[in-house]
């Protein structure tokens, strides 16, 4: 959670390019990142995958009006609206990016290319048919906020227990975080990028707990009892992350 995954920067920088704040060549430049290439395949009228710029405008063409995000976890179908097939794909990468305008998702597929030692990313964008719903269980900004200071919070408190929040590793975590840290493409309301960047500073605090080893924690109960205590701020984390990601949607369904 101290970078954007990619199906954030998907829909953070194609619903920057539906709104004319960006050229189609820098929304795929953003969205590819650090990997070789990413494809989109399975897009109605192509018969094979098809590169981001050429894909984003044929979403535009069949009435794609704003891109939301999911990240669903077991138990948790966080941003999905269903058929069971796009949640069970989504659920499998643990994201997905869901289109406003017209009943289309995108999944990621990654696979890594190239000979040991020159390894690099590639990645193929599934386009499957979706459920024009709600998204289940996304918060509002303001709710999601909220939510976030109270766990921000609950997990110093339970890291600083088990003898983790004091540590060096905080330091080295956070170090790195304000290094690479990410933020929303242009468009977006303050409010959001407050939101995802407090989200991030949750989900530190939560691989710090988890990269830290076992910590003050040393026995297996003490070590479930972490767990349980940080699961719910990470839900939270989540649902926040896909808050901020979606406010763009949110916002253009409040101007209708």
């Amino acid at each position: 959670m101290l970078s954007e995954p990619r199906s954030g920067l998907l829909a953070a920088w194609g619903n920057a390019l539906l709104a004319g704040l960006v050229s189609p060549d820098e929304a795929a430049l953003a969205i590819v990142g650090e990997d070789a290439v990413h494809r989109v395949e399975g897009l109605p009228g192509e018969a094979g995958p098809v590169g981001l710029t050429l894909a984003l405008g044929r979403l535009r063409g069949l009435g794609v009006t704003g891109f939301r995000v999911a990240l669903p976890a077991p138990g948790h179908p966080l941003g999905l609206s269903g058929p069971p097939e796009f949640n069970a794909r989504a659920l499998e990468a643990e994201e997905a990016v869901v289109a406003f305008g017209a009943p289309y998702g995108l999944v990621p597929e990654v696979h890594e290319a190239g000979p040991e030692g020159d390894l690099h990313i590639e990645v193929v964008w599934r386009c499957l048919p979706v459920r024009e719903a709600p998204p289940a269980d996304v918060p509002s900004l303001s709710e999601a906020e909220r939510e976030l200071a109270e766990s921000l919070r609950d997990a110093t408190a339970v890291l600083s227990r088990l003898d983790v929040a004091g540590s060096g590793p905080v330091d080295a975590y956070r170090a790195r975080a304000e290094r690479g840290r990410e933020v929303l493409a242009p468009g977006y309301p303050p409010r959001a990028v407050r939101v995802l960047e407090l989200a991030q500073r949750v989900g530190l605090l939560i691989s710090v707990a988890y990269w830290n080893g076992h910590g003050g924690a040393v026995s297996a109960s003490e070590i479930a009892a972490r767990s349980e205590a940080l699961r719910p701020v990470e839900r939270v984390a989540r649902r926040a992350q896909v808050a901020a990601y979606n406010a763009y949607v949110e916002e253009r369904e409040r101007e209708r």
